[in-house]
């Protein structure tokens, strides 16, 4: 076998790198071709890099059970990839006769209803609220290994789709990959924890734009507190912007809740970066003078050009390519504003219904037990 060619990220020793070659070379033969070969060339390298750097044992541990937890969670999640989840969030403490805990499992009751599965962290709680709102068949559980908590709790336990964690980094990275939409009951250190840290991975773009709402129990104010908060002290001195306040819903109406949630995905599909592009797909097209309008309305965050009309890109090729796109050169700051424009986009099917899809109930029905099986299940 001839020398392989130069690439930018490799051990720069020959023989060595000759050797990465021939082993990924070899391991696609054995399971098959697969279109992230080049990166998980680079994974070798960076763990063949970790012995020349010397690293200390304890790093080398770190990076190698990060690894493997990441790897491990996210071929549990592989078979449900066209499902869309909602994460749910909220205090291990709420009891089952309190108003939050109702509200939760109602709110992933309904949920489940419409064909989408619930994502928790697998513990007692709203966690168990969540998961039994959804039933079994329609939960995930992604638990973490505490030392004084938490067991899974019983509706997920000793399923295949719950993944116990060691790291607190790796199972938000899990949760922020996998979900399409974000509700948070009240919750304590780390439900807040999650709920900033939500809303700063939307607001940096350094997650997809998603739907986040807040649940109060009905009359309740804890969100409302909450987020009276964030209006004085964050925007009135100018720490957020106002655009950044429709970056999230706060309701005490499980309806609302499910509603805000659902509307966002009412003609907005997914969203991706083509060079400088964004690149939104939707079901349905605005027409010109509805483009127009958008060009006039969100002027303020294109860095040049205008907000254009068309067809999959080449480098978008098998990806989502029946739906048409709606184009522009963002700023990639403000994304609040960019919510709106979301939010504008979802109102065209206001007046004109998409082309028939299959709905989510239709792709979760797909991948779940039959009927039967998920009614022995719950019982």
């Amino acid at each position: 076998m001839g020398r392989p060619p130069r690439r930018r990220y490799a051990l720069q020793q020959p023989e060595l790198d000759q050797l990465v070659e021939q082993l990924v070379e070899r391991a696609q033969e054995e399971f098959g071709e697969a279109p992230g070969s080049e990166f998980v060339r680079q994974v070798v390298v960076t763990a063949l890099r970790l012995l020349r750097d010397r690293a200390y044992p304890g790093d080398i541990k770190l990076i190698n059970s990060s690894l493997k937890e990441l790897r491990h969670a996210l071929r549990v999640f592989a078979p449900y990839k066209h499902v869309r989840k909602v994460t749910v969030f909220g205090s291990a403490r709420t009891r089952a006769d309190h108003p939050d805990w109702q509200q939760a499992f109602a709110f992933s009751e309904r949920m489940a209803r419409e064909g989408w599965m619930t994502i928790t962290g697998a513990g007692p709680g709203i966690m168990r609220a969540a998961n039994g709102g959804a039933g079994r068949s329609a939960s995930f559980g992604v638990n973490i290994r505490l030392p004084y908590e938490q067991e899974a709790n019983e509706v997920i336990a000793g399923d295949s789709k719950l993944v116990n964690f060691r790291y607190f980094f790796t199972r938000k990275v899990v949760f922020v990959k996998e979900s399409h939409a974000i509700a948070l009951f009240p919750g304590g250190f780390g439900t807040h924890d999650e709920g900033f840290e939500a809303l700063t991975l939307v607001q940096t773009g350094k997650s997809q734009i998603l739907p986040i709402v807040f649940v109060d129990a009905p009359g309740g104010s804890y969100w409302r507190d909450w987020e009276a908060y964030v209006r004085t002290h964050l925007r009135q001195r100018g720490l957020i912007s106002e655009s950044d306040l429709a970056l999230f819903k706060v309701t005490d109406d499980v309806d609302a809740a499910v509603q805000e949630v659902l509307t966002f995905y009412n003609n907005y599909d997914s969203s991706r970066y083509v060079d400088d592009l964004l690149v939104i797909r939707v079901r349905r097209a605005p027409g010109p003078e509805r483009l127009e309008a958008l060009n006039r309305e969100f002027a303020d965050i294109l860095v040049g050009g205008r907000i254009e009309v068309g067809s999959a890109l080449p480098r978008e090729a098998g990806e989502a390519s029946q739906h048409p796109r709606v184009t522009l050169a963002f700023n990639r700051r403000d994304v609040g504003r960019l919510r709106m424009l979301v939010d504008r986009l979802n109102a065209l099917v206001a007046d004109h219904a998409p082309a028939r899809e299959a709905s989510p109930r239709e792709v979760l029905e797909e991948v779940l037990p039959p009927e039967a099986e998920r009614a022995e299940e719950a019982e």
